[in-house]
């Protein structure tokens, strides 16, 4: 008997969707796979005010959260933040009674305008683990699985690398929905 089929969420939060090449391949190597959905913050609220009740509704019938965005001054978009703000409240995604996101996923697909290699102890950069251990304790806090980071490469030189980049994404999206992944922390 295989396992049962699990639902991913992903959240894609770029605040500039429609001039973005990586994030645009990565959504549309998403666009067949069964058992995801893309929820596209920016798009949803272009005025930055989110529906908590229907944002916390979603992670609710998925098993595994992606959170896909481009790092911007090593950050998450603002949006995304505000996100976390808004929707992880007491009571339900933490403290007491905060349990609604106990068991399950989180796993951060991020995008970066230069080689993610190159983030490193040097030139005063962090590494991108450090850069995520903020959602990482988050995660945590949350009662959430932490399944790590996939970084992919945004410069001008990797435009050839974007199909390959594009079927990495939807290869780990599909081992999520199949529950059968262990993902690695990875730089492309």
């Amino acid at each position: 008997m295989s396992p049962t089929p699990s639902r991913t969420l992903v959240l894609l939060a770029h605040p500039r969707l429609s001039a973005s090449r990586i994030n645009a391949a990565l959504r549309e190597g998403l666009r067949d796979l069964d058992g995801v959905a893309v929820h596209d913050l920016y798009h949803a609220y272009p005025d930055g005010d989110i529906d908590v009740a229907a944002e916390q509704q979603r992670p609710l019938a998925h098993d595994t959260v992606v959170l896909q965005f481009p790092i911007q001054w090593y950050a998450m978009p603002a949006l995304l933040k505000h996100w976390f703000d808004e929707v992880l409240q007491s009571g339900w995604a933490y403290g007491q009674d905060g349990h609604a996101l106990r068991g399950k996923g989180l796993f951060v697909a991020a995008t970066s305008g230069g080689d993610p290699a190159g983030y490193g102890r040097h030139a005063a950069q962090f590494t991108l683990a450090e850069l995520f251990r903020p959602i990482e304790a988050s995660a945590r806090y949350c009662g959430m699985r932490w399944l790590g980071h996939a970084a992919y490469g945004a410069s001008e030189r990797i435009n050839a690398r974007l199909p390959e980049f594009a079927a990495d994404y939807r290869a780990r999206l599909a081992a999520f929905t199949r529950g059968d992944a262990h993902p690695e922390h990875d730089s492309r």
